[in-house]
């Protein structure tokens, strides 16, 4: 089975987290879902520089981030492939992005994020962000 290292973040604006909308993908389980934005780690390239590098990428949006800003590591086994997915807290000092990638982007507080429908890998963050 095919694994993924992944960089995540959890962009956050004035106490909301911005929550981006997958497409249509190749797998059903995770089109439409709701994620925290990032993609794969390059070959030697450190985390915290993947999660700046994919920022740019597919949003526009340029952060520094350091590897203390590590929020939590999620290991998940979808049907056809797995992941480690690192999660870095990003805190912005405004909320502009271009979605690229992404169908739909929300700003919402912690305690609302457990209404959208959420990518499996990323569930165990936003409970934790929501407190449950």
């Amino acid at each position: 089975m095919k694994h993924l290292e992944v960089v995540a973040a959890i962009l956050e604006y004035k106490g909301k987290i911005l929550c981006m909308e997958r497409g249509k993908g190749k797998y059903d389980y995770v089109s439409f879902k709701y994620e925290f934005p990032g993609g794969k780690i390059e070959p030697n390239e450190a985390r915290h520089s993947a999660i700046e590098r994919e920022l740019r990428e597919e949003m526009d949006v340029h952060v520094d981030v350091k590897e203390e800003d590590l929020y939590m590591t999620v290991h998940h086994r979808y049907p056809d492939f797995s992941i480690t997915m690192h999660a870095f807290m990003c805190h912005l000092d405004r909320p502009d992005f271009i979605r690229k990638e992404h169908v739909d982007a929300k700003w919402m507080a912690p305690k609302e994020l457990p209404t959208l429908d959420w990518a499996a890998a990323d569930v165990p963050i936003m409970e934790k962000l929501a407190g449950k």
